[in-house]
């Protein structure tokens, strides 16, 4: 670099990062323009003819229909879809569209907020940047934000933000209050840079962390110089002609939205998951909305090694890598934490003999994640079969309910 120039290493990040990422839009756009000839929706097909069991597959549908029915339902509504080899099982819906005792039965375009979901695809974004030689997982943050540094935080690597190893807290201290002032993602990303102090030294323990994908959306910002939720739909939605989903529901009919019971700090609010202001802020580790024959094609892609009908998003490489158990690349961290909660770039890996594990029936080279409002997602490569369960009841309050449905599913494949 010219010394003399007046260009700083951030201004260089950003003048290359911008170079790239013209270039990717440019193969965005094409992609995108003929989206409906190289991306056609997956093809329906009855269970019998893509191996699964179609009596056993009716277990979990009559699960889901009896927690979705009635006055007393503890579930307002939900679906279920499944699929093997690059076809589905047409989606399965349940329920209403809403917690309210007159809500209408639910739509069969219903966009669900998948929660946590969400982080894996910001984390994908990530992969793009990677591969196209923007990023790389093993420098230090504060590479790409240097006032990350802030609270001794210089040794966290990006890769650490990638796996849940970084030191840093899962929801900012003032979360609740920049809620209730309705406050921009800014204020949380930076927040998450600036405010947040490591919880121990990177690498050394695992523990869940959403303001590390906050971290990670505000790097794909800065070397991109698009708003998160702009360059998702840019580089993944769009060109997978997934018309139905976006990281915020702005632009969506609010009535296809599907409103989900709330936890009591939420109940009476105006930043509720049902809120207008949350529904559209679209946070990077938790505000996806989407149908389950959308995100089938993200199942299918990571199935097919990042390709799906004519557009190949990310190469076979960087599957494996987001899909396998990275904890064993660090050396500090315990043994039985890398050999029992193994989580890939991104996607976790099934834990089994655990409490959040997603089902008995699964192994551990099971890739997905689950979201707070209810919702679960497993991919098996070895079957080549994945599992859409979205509800609209909380997680927490029965995670034993969407295990149940699982293993239902799980024990369908044949």
């Amino acid at each position: 670099m010219d010394t003399n120039s007046g260009l700083t290493r951030r201004d260089a990040l950003k003048a290359a990062g911008a170079a790239g990422i013209a270039v990717g839009m440019a193969e965005a756009g094409a992609r995108a323009g003929d989206a409906s000839a190289a991306v056609p929706p997956l093809p329906h097909a009855a269970p019998k003819d893509i191996g699964i069991d179609a009596r056993r597959l009716q277990v979990a549908y009559d699960l889901l229909e009896r927690w979705t029915t009635g006055p007393d339902a503890p579930i307002p509504g939900g679906a279920i879809l499944v699929g093997r080899a690059g076809t589905i099982v047409p989606p399965r819906f349940f329920g209403r569209q809403g917690p309210e005792p007159d809500a209408p039965p639910i739509r069969p375009d219903a966009m669900f907020l998948l929660a946590s979901i969400t982080k894996p695809i910001t984390y994908m974004g990530g992969m793009i940047l990677v591969e196209r030689g923007l990023l790389n997982l093993n420098d230090r943050v504060t590479r790409y934000i240097p006032e990350f540094a802030a609270h001794r935080k210089e040794e966290v690597l990006v890769h650490h933000l990638f796996t849940h190893t970084s030191g840093l807290p899962d929801m900012l201290s003032n979360n609740m209050q920049l809620r209730r002032e309705h406050a921009p993602l800014s204020r949380f990303l930076d927040g998450a840079i600036r405010d947040t102090a490591p919880l121990f030294r990177p690498g050394t323990r695992l523990s869940y962390q959403s303001m590390g994908t906050a971290v990670v959306a505000e790097i794909i910002q800065r070397l991109s110089g698009l708003p998160i939720a702009a360059f998702l739909r840019r580089e993944i939605f769009e060109p997978l002609a997934m018309t139905s989903t976006a990281l915020g529901s702005r632009g969506f009919p609010r009535e296809r939205l599907v409103r989900v019971q709330v936890p009591d700090e939420q109940a009476g609010t105006d930043f509720s998951w049902n809120s207008e202001y949350w529904q559209t802020l679209g946070v990077p580790w938790g505000g996806l909305f989407s149908t389950p024959e959308d995100f089938a094609i993200i199942c299918q892609l990571m199935l097919a090694g990042g390709r799906y009908g004519g557009v190949r998003l990310l190469s076979p490489a960087t599957v494996t890598l987001m899909t396998t158990n990275r904890l064993e690349d660090l050396p500090d961290l315990p043994e039985p934490v890398r050999r029992t909660q193994p989580w890939g770039l991104g996607w976790r890996l099934n834990h089994l003999a655990m409490p959040e594990s997603w089902g008995d029936l699964l192994g551990r080279h099971v890739f997905g994640h689950t979201g707070a409002t209810g919702t679960l997602v497993w991919i098996d490569p070895r079957i080549q079969a994945f599992c859409i369960l979205l509800t609209s009841a909380p997680y927490a309050r029965a995670p034993w309910r969407l295990v149940h449905l699982s293993n239902a599913v799980a024990a369908a494949f044949v």
